[in-house]
């Protein structure tokens, strides 16, 4: 028989201590190359094949008076806006046009061709970033379709406001193609902050607007950071007042065929997208301009 008070003298076993997990690795980093107001983070020839779908980002600060970008077209993609302070115009040839103030954001579908224009809207100027997603061949060549937000109309959790995709259940208002989060982050000083992607969300990266995070790595203000290809979560400690974008997703898994303003699947596809390109421009913006 066991000896009631020796059994209570019996030391526990202590769980076997757990390692610290290794922080996810930054594999490539970049301050991209500014142009005047622009500074091109991202491009479907260098990182955007890394980042697929994701496959161009521009950080803009443009000053207030400028005329603005002028009409261009753009195919295959979906062009998406977020707008962190000031006011733009936008105008598309589907007839949309208005003023996103402060906090709004604009997705373009562009899908088998449009063309668009914007600028700062008064004197305010407008800052910002300018994102590209590749289009899956069931939505490249089809009709373009858009949807503006108001900073109102952008849902939240906590320090993070969810552009695309979802976190923590809050989900966009945006219909976008699944397998995909694209947010902003806002910490304050000393902040940390934890991201776990979704499930086949290898594909990560984060890019500074304001101040700078560690992960343990620093990531300064106007830098661009890819994460090694995993499902690992990111760990970030603010260092001071910090504004982020972060995308995640499923990787793209085809190729990216360029044309001037477009980016497709396959050659065939490129070319109907450009053909469309070209009836837009004859036949619906010409006649609108020579009015």
């Amino acid at each position: 028989m066991t000896d009631i008070a020796t059994a209570s003298r019996t030391a526990p076993v202590a769980p076997p201590a757990v390692a610290p997990s290794t922080p996810r690795a930054i594999a490539f980093r970049t301050r991209g190359r500014t142009h005047g107001p622009i500074t091109r983070l991202v491009s479907p020839g260098d990182v955007g094949e890394l980042i697929k779908p994701f496959v161009f980002l521009d950080e803009f600060a443009v000053q207030g008076g400028r005329s603005g970008f002028g009409w261009h077209p753009h195919s295959g993609i979906a062009t998406l806006t977020v707008l962190l302070d000031g006011a733009m115009r936008y105008e598309e040839t589907t007839g949309a046009s208005g003023v996103l103030e402060a906090g709004a954001v604009e997705w373009m579908r562009a899908g088998g061709g449009v063309w668009h224009t914007g600028g700062p809207h008064g004197d305010a100027g407008a800052r910002g970033f300018q994102l590209w997603v590749a289009l899956p061949p069931s939505l490249e060549n089809a009709p373009c379709a858009s949807r503006y937000l108001n900073a109102s109309e952008v849902p939240g959790e906590g320090p993070v406001r969810v552009i695309l995709g979802s976190h923590l259940g809050v989900a966009s208002a945006i219909d976008a193609p699944p397998g995909m989060n694209y947010l902003v982050v806002n910490l304050a000083a000393g902040e940390r902050w934890t991201y776990e992607p979704p499930p086949g969300h290898t594909v990560a990266w984060l890019a500074v607007h304001q101040g700078a995070v560690r992960t343990p790595e620093l990531i300064g203000r106007g830098e661009l950071a890819v994460f090694e290809a995993s499902n690992q979560g990111l760990e970030l400690v603010a260092e001071g007042a910090t504004q982020l974008v972060l995308g995640s997703a499923i990787p793209h898994p085809h190729p990216l065929v360029l044309g001037s303003y477009s980016v497709h699947t396959s050659e065939e596809a490129l070319e109907r997208g450009e053909a469309e390109i070209v009836r837009i421009r004859d036949e619906e913006l010409r006649p609108r301009l020579e009015k």
